[in-house]
């Protein structure tokens, strides 16, 4: 039985879609890193399941079990009424059987997988099963999943954004932790250079061709930072705007991307659906970078308007070529300043401790963990 405060046993799982250290999992991987490193820190025991070949920066301490198996495809790759899909030798399904047999040695295991299989388990399990959402509603086979987990083990869900929560029937099941950056490792830039910033995925639902779109009509120079899943996308953008000043600067690690993007002028933030938070957008304001964000998801609740960035509404490439007219008013220290005061490691930690410990006492799962080892 845990007290409350002794410390916690913790089993990460990973997203199944990629290798942690590839950038192809997305904000699931900083998101977790972070949180592994921190709640360690506490002094809890943390242990992460990953896809084999995963790797932590240099620095990290928290050990990772490497499971083979073939990955799993993102689920934006899929449309809504898409049928629940496992390859064969599932990564996956080898995970969560490793979890399965290991599962008495922790008090809690943590899903970082967006996908139907982990949801669907919950049940079978003899530890409560905490279930970090890390994307909005996409496909019909997870929102019944997601809304049969809100159901049978209340408090058990938790987001990343009112935003994306809200995209979901069960939205008020959901508790809405943010997340949080280790901000010492982000330098601030008081005087930067004559260029945007863009940091993502490159993949159509990121929007990437609005951003290209500002570059070319304004003759500012566009650095692009990410991983490339799908290099024809690429190619197709620098058909479509050939003259634009666009540089493709590579997936970075932290300490790299904070150095180049510090000197960014502005980053631009173009997401075509419901982003569920946007990690990049505190990235850049820990350099003191100001961000322009479309109205929607994460970034609208990150981006405070006029005072760390502007809001431009959705798909208005002209609202974003305005906002870039004004960014001067933005006065960079403050953008820091936002980052510290709201997203640093200490205060995600918090709010996640506080959500895990509540589940130990109150979730069905809660009661059978601690009466079972």
């Amino acid at each position: 039985m845990t007290s409350a405060s002794s410390p916690l046993r913790l089993l990460l799982l990973s997203t199944p879609v990629a290798p942690l250290g590839t950038g192809l999992g997305g904000g699931v991987e900083l998101t977790l890193y972070n949180l592994a490193t921190e709640l360690a820190n506490r002094g809890h025991l943390v242990r992460i399941v990953a896809p084999e070949g995963s790797q932590l920066p240099d620095a990290s301490e928290v050990p990772i079990v490497a499971i083979a198996g073939k990955l799993q495809t993102s689920a934006q790759n899929q449309h809504y009424t898409d049928p629940v899909v496992m390859p064969p030798a599932s990564v996956l399904g080898y995970m969560w059987d490793y979890a399965r047999q290991v599962q008495h040695d922790y008090d809690l295991l943590v899903n970082f997988a967006y996908d139907w299989l982990p949801l669907y388990l919950t049940p079978f399990f003899q530890r409560p099963i905490a279930h970090l959402i890390s994307m909005g509603a996409l496909t019909a086979a997870m929102d019944a999943a997601i809304q049969q987990v809100a159901a049978a083990f209340p408090g058990t869900l938790a987001a990343h954004s009112h935003a994306q929560a809200q995209t979901f029937a069960c939205a008020d099941q959901f508790r809405v932790l943010g997340n949080g950056l280790d901000l010492s490792r982000y330098g601030f830039c008081a005087e930067p250079d004559h260029r945007l910033g863009w940091v993502g995925r490159l993949a159509p639902e990121k929007g990437l061709e609005d951003a290209i779109a500002v570059s070319a009509q304004t003759g500012i120079p566009l650095s692009v930072w990410g991983a490339m899943p799908d290099p024809d996308y690429w190619q197709q953008l620098q058909q479509r705007y050939p003259t634009a000043p666009i540089d493709y600067r590579g997936f970075l690690a932290t300490e790299q991307l904070q150095q180049e993007l510090g000197r960014c002028r502005a980053l631009l933030m173009t997401p075509k659906w419901v982003e569920a938070f946007g990690n990049v957008a505190v990235e850049a304001l820990a350099c003191g970078v100001p961000v322009i964000a479309y109205r929607r998801g994460g970034p609208a609740e990150i981006v405070v308007d006029g005072e760390t960035g502007w809001l431009v509404e959705p798909d208005q490439v002209t609202g974003l070529i305005q906002a870039v007219r004004q960014i001067e008013q933005i006065d960079r220290a403050a953008c820091r300043r936002r980052a510290e005061a709201y997203y640093s490691m200490p205060k995600m930690g918090d709010r996640t401790e506080q959500w895990f410990r509540e589940m130990l006492r109150e979730t069905p799962h809660g009661t059978i963990a601690q009466t079972s080892g």
